[in-house]
């Protein structure tokens, strides 16, 4: 049976991109940097606070041209219009997907069914920047008129990932006296540890969830409820410590969250995409509301370089492009996130969300299949740890993971001479990936060091490391509200980008909706009694275990 190819793979500049590669693939980095002097220079771009060098690309000067041509025969500059006027590009769902709403200007007018949305946000804001202001100056207590001195937001995915990834990255602007816990996996052990280390009467719960009825909130909540109830709290006095963020107001009424204390959430913004929002709060309340809003500003000028400039300087765009080169192009299947800065130590987790859960997908927007590699598979940790660990694989594997090397200019902490050090091993992580070590001077150190002509044989193919691995390096100046804006705001629209180019709904999450369906009817049997026949050997083998059978 022959298979139909979809209409990207049919496109000239697909061709072109093929033909291209080809020409590419025996060409090394080494020659392409010995040739051009000034390929750094050539392949940098400054934007919103960030400076990327992708020199270090298998690409050469025709590279951003073919494939800024490819993005625009799949219609990017219009879909870019689209999801900034609020069409409704999730088409699955039948909503727009509107996170740059969250942080537009007050004077901008966006509609959604007719109704300009931003008088909205920005009553939210207000709302937070109230809240906030409470907690902060003591006018909001716990039930014995303590202040409230840890907050613990409850939440899954987006309205956990987001939100500790932010705290965590600044943490250097936290507010003296608050501190800030998660709570997201349904194992008991993530919520007792946290319970263990607060006060009941000095704690605020954030219960985060659009439905109000997420299996793992909300019986993280019910039991966080209950801890309370049990230290002496009456179910008056829980309002003193229950805050939530849902588009379910009346389910968090009833829960005892009081009117004023319940933030909403909106169908046109998915989790994912949703630290911008009320969602947030954790972020407000551990940063202070100024903080939040610098991080806003960051993003929204990550937002306007992405909507204004050309697609060969626009940094999204080039990075997006440069992904679908090696997905498609050089099958690459996983992509590398390496942070050179202890505070971002989470981000690698929120990108991974954010880019596996809008672009795993295996049918396009009319529901046909592909016939093209989609999103790749995000992993990565904080350098140089990794050095030390899994960047062995990436020198000398045979998988090809290109990497984002993620670093600041200057530290949080100038301890001795430890700045200049890590950013040492960042670049020298790049250079290895990009040069390598041919065998001729893997041979030449090992005669070097005095070893024997047979050791020499011996030894030298272990040392040679093939080089030509691609890695961009993001570098700014300091880790400031401002630049993890602007860089969480960069992965979203690169995100966004492959999804157009590969005809994707990049803002649904149907694989993620099935787990949940199966886990209810197992749960219930699980207390009820084994409906053999109804399910396969594994899963009633498995639950007989558990059952004690």
């Amino acid at each position: 049976m022959v298979q139909v190819r979809s209409p990207l793979t049919r496109t000239p500049e697909w061709h072109a991109l093929r033909e291209h590669q080809a020409r590419l693939d025996k060409v090394h980095m080494r020659t392409l940097f010995r040739d051009d002097p000034e390929r750094f220079h050539r392949f940098s771009l400054t934007a919103a606070g960030l400076q990327l060098d992708y020199s270090k690309n298998r690409i050469d000067r025709s590279t951003p041209d073919l494939l800024a041509a490819l993005a625009k025969t799949c219609r990017l500059p219009e879909a870019r219009e689209a999801m900034f006027n609020g069409d409704t590009i999730n088409n699955t769902e039948h909503r727009p997907a509107l996170h740059t709403a969250l942080r537009a200007t007050p004077d901008q007018d966006i509609r959604v069914d007719g109704i300009n949305i931003v008088p909205e946000v920005q009553a939210t804001l207000e709302q937070m920047e109230a809240f906030v202001a409470q907690v902060h100056g003591g006018e909001r207590t716990g039930y014995r008129g303590d202040p409230l001195t840890d907050v613990v937001s409850i939440g899954i995915g987006g309205s956990y990932l987001g939100p500790r990834m932010m705290t965590e990255a600044l943490k250097p602007y936290s507010r003296e006296g608050i501190h800030c816990h998660y709570i997201a996996n349904i194992d008991g052990t993530d919520i007792s540890e946290v319970l263990a280390k607060v006060r009941p009467e000095s704690t605020l719960f954030l219960v985060q969830s659009k439905s109000f009825g997420t299996q793992e909130t909300l019986e993280n909540s019910k039991l966080a409820r209950q801890w309370l109830l049990d230290a002496g709290a009456t179910e008056a006095d829980l309002a003193r410590h229950f805050v939530a963020v849902t588009a379910n107001a009346d389910a968090a009424r009833h829960f005892g969250i009081a009117p004023e204390a319940v933030f909403p959430m909106w169908d046109w913004v998915g989790g994912r995409y949703s630290l911008w929002s009320a969602i947030g709060l954790p972020i407000a309340l551990t940063l202070g509301m100024d903080n939040f809003r610098r991080i806003l500003d960051g993003a929204r000028a990550m937002d306007t370089h992405f909507r204004e400039a050309p697609l060969q300087e626009n940094m999204p765009v080039v990075m997006a492009m440069l992904g679908v080169w090696y997905v498609n192009f050089w099958d690459a299947d996983t992509h590398a996130i390496l942070t050179y800065d202890e505070y971002l130590k989470e981000l690698p987790a929120h990108l991974q969300q954010l880019d596996m859960e809008s672009n795993g997908k295996r049918v396009d927007r009319t529901g046909e299949p592909v016939d093209y590699r989609t999103g790749p598979v995000i992993w990565g940790g904080v350098g140089a740890n990794g050095q030390h660990a899994y960047h062995q694989l990436l020198h000398q594997g045979t998988v090809l993971s290109p990497a984002d090397f993620i670093i600041p200019l200057t530290s949080h902490n100038p301890v001795a001479n430890h700045h200049a050090t890590l950013f040492a091993n960042c670049l020298a992580q790049t250079q290895a990936l990009m040069q390598g070590k041919t065998e001729a001077e893997a041979r030449s150190e090992l005669t070097a060091q005095g070893l024997s002509a047979d050791e020499v044989d011996r030894l030298a193919p272990h040392k040679v490391i093939p080089g030509n691995k691609p890695s961009n390096t993001l570098v700014f100046e300091k880790a400031t509200p401002e630049v993890l804006g602007a860089l969480v705001a960069l992965y979203e629209h690169r995100t966004f980008v492959q999804g157009v180019v590969w005809n994707l709904n990049s803002f649904d999450q149907w694989g993620v909706e099935l787990g949940k369906q199966l886990g209810k009817p197992i749960l219930q049997q699980l207390g009820e009694g084994i409906r053999y026949e109804e399910l396969d050997s594994s899963t009633a083998g498995l639950m007989r275990l558990f059952r004690g059978e």
